[in-house]
């Protein structure tokens, strides 16, 4: 999925987050915890790359502890993009008509995450 991006992926037993982006000295580093299951590991690289490409001059976690202001505008619109680059147009077409949660059964996404990716 990243080959030809210029990312850096680090793949490290992280503790209380499941990953995260950092652009560090002009390069782009996805970290993503080792213990996730693979599907996890596609979405949090998916959603980190969301945050790469939308949100690169942002330090959220510096946010998060830092300030007061609310990343959850940035956290929606990455995982926005992951479902996205997920799951393609074509494949939402092949399931027109099924529920959300048949959706999220086939694909193992959260319902939540499906009734984004179909606005």
């Amino acid at each position: 999925m990243i080959q030809g991006m210029n990312v850096i992926l680090v793949s490290y037993p992280l503790s209380g987050v499941r990953g995260f982006y950092q652009y560090y000295q002009r390069n782009n580093i996805i970290y993503i915890d080792e213990n996730l299951p693979e599907q996890d590991k596609y979405f949090v690289c998916a959603h980190e790359l969301g945050h790469m490409f939308l949100h690169k001059k942002a330090n959220a976690i510096f946010m998060d502890t830092r300030t007061h202001f609310t990343t959850s505008k940035y956290e929606t619109e990455a995982n926005d993009f992951a479902i996205r680059l997920l799951l393609s147009d074509d494949f939402i077409n092949e399931y027109q008509g099924y529920t959300l949660e048949q959706i999220s059964r086939i694909t193992g996404y959260s319902v939540k995450l499906i009734e984004l990716r179909l606005k």
